[in-house]
């Protein structure tokens, strides 16, 4: 499965259990939001999930993620990810969820 089928799957949960998710267009994908906070997207191919920085950090130097790249600015609380099945890239959308909420 692609990583776009991946999160297609894990966002029909998450909006069908959690009435505070919703859909909308971000960096010309769409992506999850909560309390107007974007906190999950997939971007050429990539898993991109909005976490705390020590994680990212964590993410990157483990290998799993790459850091997100907008123009020549490091978004530091942003990891693009290549979840190999539905269940890491829902714990990697759920972890982001958690993050966003207020």
């Amino acid at each position: 499965m692609s990583v776009d089928e991946l999160f297609d799957g894990v966002a029909e949960r998450m909006l069908a259990e959690d009435p505070s998710v919703e859909l909308d267009r971000i960096f010309h994908s769409t992506g999850l939001k909560t309390g107007g906070k974007f906190f999950a997207f997939v971007s050429k191919g990539d898993l991109v999930v909005k976490i705390p920085r020590e994680r990212v950090t964590e993410l990157v130097a483990s290998g799993d993620g790459r850091p997100l790249e907008s123009g020549r600015r490091v978004m530091k609380e942003w990891v693009r990810l290549s979840p190999g099945d539905e269940a890491t890239c829902a714990a990697y959308v759920a972890e982001a969820h958690r993050f966003a909420q207020p």
